[in-house]
């Protein structure tokens, strides 16, 4: 091989070690410091005709009110259950981001059908757990009843 080939591929080796590099650095800087949001102001839109105000649902007697961290280094927080799912985990989406080393960035997610309320584990590395029992299909649950994820435990409360 002649010697400018030899300086061309050894280039190209460079070229592709360095894109592995800074590939590597992005992923690590966006673990640590989590994905970046663009604070854009919004443009005036259209002033919407004004709606008549909706009537809220009451919760129905004996449906949970808040999810609750009992344990773990989040203890005390809550958030309030609607008929939205609720997304646990270290991430920026997360309902309640929560500051535990074992928790996946996107964990747990908590819905109901209207009736019941679930549990499901998100493909999460260290699982999510009732009791003893790890979740690996939306499981109902009732109120008071612990599910731990990670170090950290959650509570469905009036």
């Amino acid at each position: 091989m002649s010697e400018l080939t030899l300086t061309l591929i050894k280039l190209g080796f460079l070229a592709v070690l360095w894109l592995f590099v800074l590939s590597a650095v992005s992923v690590i800087r966006s673990d640590i410091f989590g994905a970046r949001v663009e604070n854009a102001a919004p443009k005036p839109a259209k002033q919407p005709k004004p709606q008549k105000p909706q009537k809220q649902r009451k919760t129905p007697r004996g449906a949970p009110r808040t999810l609750q961290i009992t344990e773990g280094p989040n203890s005390g927080q809550s958030v309030p259950v609607g008929d939205q799912p609720i997304l646990l985990g270290r991430g920026t989406d997360a309902a309640i981001r929560l500051d535990d080393d074992y928790v996946s960035t996107r964990h747990a997610r908590f819905a109901t059908n209207g009736e019941q309320w679930f549990v499901e584990d998100l493909g999460s590395t260290n699982g999510t757990y009732i009791g003893s029992h790890r979740v690996t299909a939306p499981t109902p649950i009732g109120i008071g009843t612990s599910v731990r994820l990670g170090k950290t435990v959650v509570e469905l409360r009036k």
